[in-house]
């Protein structure tokens, strides 16, 4: 563990390599092309791409509890694995059946993504948790732009085709699976094999030392206990006594209003966010067919990325500014500068306007996520930040499948891409008025509060 920079350092490499996807930003294009294809109805709407969210929902509590329980390594290598079998699917599929199949894994890839956040934690000390979180969030961040800089020169210049930049996109993930062979593995986890220094906490609560005696006693021999051996005591724990743990820590977090009203934005946004992401590129090829012009959609997705990135930024330093009572009330007002840029995304014909309210959403939305997950983080241990982190993806996840099944799926509404843009713009106008009401009755009542004190004083 002195050595932190070794497993920060693999980490990273790992990161790169699984988020360099030249072919990202031109995935529907490749899919509907000549060389695939396959009709927008059948990617998008009824049959490949809802796979993903279900693979991606089916995975989420088997994987977290594996992820704790295996010491994040194996999931990280299982992560690459996955996503490896997944793109070779789409790139050698001649079925609906076969893309299928390959959506359902990398819904399950994504799922394995708190292996690779959480791995980085068992490794390093408490005083080096922000620079490794900063490594290893900015490392994907660059991945995921030079991906798309990458696909952005290969189709205008037409390096090499769609098929041949799938081959390149596997070579570049086997990289990464070797870097995650690689990784150190960890000694303790956040659960399953928590560490403890001569300390334990048995099932009522109750802080006891390693030879049996209560914390109240005496100080010197506390003193002594926790010096006599320098080892740190893995504290042995059964499954049914750690989902035990896990409940009654969730219960506790979402007893705050604070905590829960974060991660109900947090569960909001990312499930519109992700249904958004899931057709823009179709809402593109509307507008303007690949077949008849220059797309340019990597280098708008290079462009968000690094704004996306300084958002991000931004909102860890401006989270100090915000007065508590303006919290929901800011949520509920950008949530409703989501619903406008969408709406005027899904009437404008022009690609441009496309673009750049793209750009403005993805990166609103990550400023946003950025300060749900610093201020839910405060005064949480990093075991129940996991543990919230994982709750909140889970209900995400939930929240997605149902829209799927309901709006996009053929055995519910089948609607196409225009209608779904149309529903996911009024989504967000749904949320806009939760928060909204929510943070006009924060304000109220603490004004209220206020105006009822001040006389009381004056009696007094």
């Amino acid at each position: 563990r002195d050595n932190w920079k070794y497993p920060t350092f693999l980490v990273c490499i790992y990161g790169f390599f699984y988020t360099v996807r030249p072919l990202a930003p031109f995935y529907i294009t490749y899919l509907t092309g000549p060389e695939k294809n396959y009709t927008e109805r059948q990617v998008v709407i009824n049959e490949m791409f809802p796979m993903a969210s279900y693979g991606s929902l089916a995975a989420q509590i088997p994987v977290f509890l594996l992820t704790d329980w295996l010491r994040y390594k194996p999931v990280v290598i299982f992560q690459c694995v996955t996503i490896f079998i997944g793109i070779s699917l789409s790139r050698w599929s001649t079925s609906v059946a076969e893309m299928q199949a390959s959506e359902f894994l990398v819904g399950v890839a994504t799922a394995c993504e708190v292996a690779y956040y959480s791995y980085i934690y068992s490794m390093v000390d408490v005083n080096k948790y922000r620079r490794a979180t900063s490594y290893v969030r900015g490392i994907q961040l660059l991945g995921y732009t030079v991906g798309s800089v990458l696909g952005q020169l290969i189709a205008s210049f037409k390096f090499l085709s769609y098929n041949d930049t799938m081959i390149l996109t596997l070579v570049l993930i086997a990289s990464g699976l070797v870097a995650s062979v690689l990784l150190p593995m960890p000694q303790w986890s956040m659960f399953f094999h928590k560490k403890t220094k001569g300390t334990n906490l048995n099932i009522s609560g109750e802080h006891t030392e390693q030879t049996g005696k209560t914390e109240n006693e005496d100080e010197g021999e506390e003193t002594a206990n926790k010096t006599e051996d320098p080892q740190e005591l893995a504290v042995p724990q059964t499954c049914g006594n750690i989902v035990v743990h896990m409940i009654r820590d969730a219960r506790d977090c979402f007893a705050s209003k604070k905590l829960l009203y974060w991660s109900l934005w947090w569960v909001l946004g990312t499930c519109g966010f992700n249904q958004v992401q899931s057709f823009v590129q179709s809402l593109w090829e509307n507008v303007q067919p690949s077949q008849n012009a220059t797309i340019y959609n990597g280098v708008v997705e290079a462009v968000g990325g690094l704004l996306t990135g300084a958002a991000t930024v931004y909102g860890v330093g401006y989270k100090e500014t915000i007065f508590e009572q303006w919290e929901e009330l800011a949520l509920g007002g950008f949530s409703g500068l989501c619903s406008v840029i969408l709406f005027v995304m899904t009437f404008s014909s022009n690609i441009w306007v496309h673009y750049a309210t793209w750009i403005i959403f993805k990166c609103v939305y990550m400023a946003l996520m950025t300060l749900a997950m610093f201020h839910i983080a405060t005064d949480l241990t990093m075991e129940r930040y996991a543990l919230v982190f994982g709750a909140n993806y889970f209900a995400a996840g939930v929240f997605q499948a149902i829209f799927v099944s309901i709006v996009v799926s053929d055995k519910g509404l089948g609607l196409g891409i225009i209608p779904q843009s149309i529903i996911c713009s009024s989504y967000f106008l749904v949320i806009t008025a939760i928060f909204l009401l929510r943070g006009l009755y924060v304000i109220w009542s603490t004004k209220t509060k206020k105006q009822t004190s001040v006389p009381s004083i004056k009696n007094e």
